[in-house]
């Protein structure tokens, strides 16, 4: 009968390979079209690897806890030749030509070296030949943080290439004092410093830790500057409590952000060449903590659609995110984020937007403080917050991130608009 491979997909624009966290079918089940049968885990999203036609699992080839690459064979269904025919997918004798036809193709061009033509190899199970799927370690691939040509910035060859095998970024070795001209960190100087480390206690980083690092650091890339604004939210939190169901915090802020941007969307923009692009939608981040990390569901036209109507959407999200469900659509075209680090006890912080973002507006805790009341001329005590903006100061600079933020805390001050 045909046998079908199992491969792991293209999850993503960016992702190249994602670990097996479990397997919802063993070996003899049958499984149908469409069947979530692999759960894996991608940088920022829990998946299902799905089959592409019916039959019987034969065989599990892939091993729960392990990384593989796109394109690797994760297990062995067997159909029907009718099933074959209806749905079109290739057998393994056809995955198995076409692989021998460009690793021959590789070979003639003299582009495969020792470690690619190994992972062309294939092993036998029960006489049959398949694939053998190469495990990988989990890696976030990103822009490399660029270094000069002279002193300590400057990276040597036989540095980058030693870098490379171990997985290092540039950011990764500021860490080491520098024997070389001008401070410059040496071969010699990295092997030191491993061997110097080599005891100390580790652990493996996450995937997750690992793409938030990554998009952390090609952030960095860009001049950040950070304004605050207070606001006083005793008329916000008395709106909150007589709403059904209560709406989180989070979400006036959401709002009352993505209407500001909507008044002035070219503080939204980005910077790409000597071209200044603008949203063509106003939809924002709301950043969630996880485990190991962050994840930052996007809720949709935020700009249109009062706090009651956003309730439930938002909640869906935070759930998924919390839950480590989201899919690619629901983290996908971000123009801005909004961060609660109130929720930590916090009363300032600079927050960092995503590489692909210009901004990310952040609330801290409230305190109660004394403001003075021209009313009554005393002072009175209100409940206020900080307002936290963080922008890209090519894009915007302070008087314009001043006055965003400055409208952003008017429609709170009301959040009966919202």
């Amino acid at each position: 009968m045909p046998e079908i491979p199992v491969l792991m997909p293209q999850l993503g624009e960016s992702i190249a390979e994602a670990t097996i966290i479990n397997f919802n079918i063993a070996e003899g089940d049958p499984v149908s079209v469409d069947q979530e049968i692999i759960e894996v885990e991608t940088n920022k999203a829990t998946m299902g690897v799905t089959t592409l036609c019916g039959g019987t699992m034969k065989k599990i080839i892939a091993v729960a806890g392990e990384s593989y690459a796109v394109g690797s064979v994760l297990g062995i269904i067997e159909t029907s030749d009718e099933e074959v025919a209806r749905t079109g997918v290739s057998t393994v004798t056809e995955q198995l030509e076409e692989n021998e036809k460009e690793t021959q193709a590789q070979h003639d061009n003299d582009s495969t070296d020792s470690e690619e033509g190994e992972a062309n190899l294939h092993f036998k199970v029960d006489g049959d030949a398949y694939y053998e799927p190469k495990t990988v370690q989990p890696n976030v691939r990103g822009l490399p943080v660029p270094a000069g040509k002279r002193g300590a910035s400057y990276i040597s060859p036989r540095m980058r290439a030693r870098m490379n095998e171990l997985g290092l970024q540039s950011a990764d070795i500021s860490a080491i004092p520098g024997s070389g001209a001008g401070g410059r960190v040496t071969v010699t100087d990295l092997e030191k410093f491993l061997e110097d480390i080599a005891e100390w206690p580790s652990s493996p980083a996450s995937p997750m830790r690992l793409s938030v690092a990554d998009a952390m650091r090609r952030s960095w890339l860009r001049p950040l500057a950070t304004v605050g604004h207070p606001v006083v939210m005793d008329k916000l939190l008395d709106h909150r409590r007589s709403q059904v169901p209560k709406p989180g915090l989070t979400l006036y802020v959401l709002r009352a952000f993505a209407v500001a941007l909507s008044e002035q969307p070219e503080a939204a923009g980005f910077l790409m060449g000597s071209k200044i692009v603008h949203p063509r939608a106003f939809d924002i981040g709301c950043a969630v903590q996880v485990e190991d990390g962050v994840m930052v569901p996007i809720v949709r036209n935020c700009e249109t659609k009062s706090v009651a109507e956003l309730t439930e959407e938002y909640a869906r999200l935070v759930e998924k995110a919390r839950a480590r469900r989201l899919s690619v659509a629901d983290t996908k075209g971000g123009i801005a984020t909004v961060t609660n680090f109130g929720t930590f006890g916090l009363t300032w912080a600079t927050p960092i937007p995503l590489p692909n973002e210009t901004l990310i507006l952040g609330i801290s805790a409230g305190v109660k403080r004394p403001v003075w009341s021209d009313e009554v001329n005393v002072f009175v005590p209100v409940t206020e917050a900080e307002l936290c903006l963080t922008f890209d100061h090519r894009v915007i600079d302070g008087g314009d991130a001043g006055r965003l933020l400055k409208r952003v805390a008017e429609l709170l001050a009301n959040p009966e608009t919202l």
